[in-house]
């Protein structure tokens, strides 16, 4: 996956200190008004960062400026329900579906009059970034996704995990209740916080790191997405019909032919699948990697 941009890094080796994204710019695009940091040259290649739950745009804080610094242009969508990131119209569902959050991408993509971009993200970013290569691949030029290959069904996930697999989905179950979202949406900080803790425990993150993206979560659509979002991977919402041809092509496992980089931490809280399980889901130059964060 080398690109021309990655041969002039020069000074990208070194690793960043940025607290700071730069200011935010707002476009229309497909349902939303979106608010995104743009950082590197306007003519380098595009690399849409994709955040996940519950994260921000600040996730990309360091990663940010070592790609502007290699050439390339990056841009850090907030999605749907967080930051200042809106719907175009009150009356649209708020629908956490990951087919329209895909779509978000690719309205992005449109609106920024970009043809094709690498696609990068972790957690809900990384689902993202799968499907718009799954279903899109003539818009990416390569894909970087974090836990490996996330395109799940509802279909799928009617099948039982093993307990310990079942535990770490504790807040799965509790969004299935009216109790978990009344919860959700009282403790809305201190349940993420905790979520922080529990899903990267050897990250000793501060106060002012955490407080940096808190008011992500303020976005008036924030819990109604996240809540659908889950509520719908259990069959437990109903989604949307323009959505059901994406999601009956996702629900085949489709397999992503685009360059991809798989990436798996030494220290994630979260469940995913061993990489093995996944890498049969690749059929283009693939190359699995790992983080350490010792």
């Amino acid at each position: 996956m080398a690109t021309s941009a990655q041969t002039s890094a020069g000074a990208a080796k070194a690793p960043s200190t940025s607290t700071s994204l730069g200011p935010l710019k707002r476009i229309n695009a497909g349902l939303l008004n979106v608010a995104y940091i743009e950082a590197g040259p306007s003519a380098g290649m595009p690399v849409i960062l994709l955040h996940g739950w519950p994260y921000d745009i600040h996730s990309y804080v360091e990663v940010a400026p070592l790609l502007a610094s290699a050439g390339y242009r990056v841009i850090i969508p907030y999605l749907r329900g967080y930051g200042t990131t809106s719907f175009l119209s009150s009356e649209t569902f708020r629908n956490g579906q990951p087919s329209a959050l895909a779509l978000d991408a690719i309205a992005l993509m449109d609106a920024l009059k970009i043809d094709r971009a690498i696609v990068a993200g972790f957690d809900w970013g990384a689902r993202t970034a799968d499907i718009v290569a799954a279903l899109w691949p003539q818009r990416c030029r390569a894909l970087v996704s974090v836990s490996g290959y996330l395109i799940g069904s509802q279909e799928a996930n009617k099948k039982p995990l093993l307990p310990a697999a079942e535990l770490q989905w504790w807040y799965q179950f509790y969004f299935a209740t009216e109790r978990g979202e009344l919860g959700y949406r009282q403790y809305t900080r201190d349940f993420n916080k905790l979520i922080w803790q529990l899903a990267s425990p050897k990250w000793q993150f501060d106060d002012a790191t955490f407080d940096r993206t808190a008011p992500s979560f303020d976005n008036p659509d924030h819990v109604s997405i996240v809540i659908h979002n889950y509520r719908w991977r259990l069959g437990l919402a109903q989604g949307e019909s323009q959505y059901d041809d994406l999601e009956q092509r996702l629900a085949k496992g489709p397999v992503i032919t685009v360059p991809t980089i798989t990436l798996e931490g030494d220290a994630n809280g979260a469940f995913h699948p061993p990489a093995r399980a996944y890498a049969g889901k690749f059929s283009g130059k693939y190359e699995q990697a790992s983080m350490n964060t010792a």
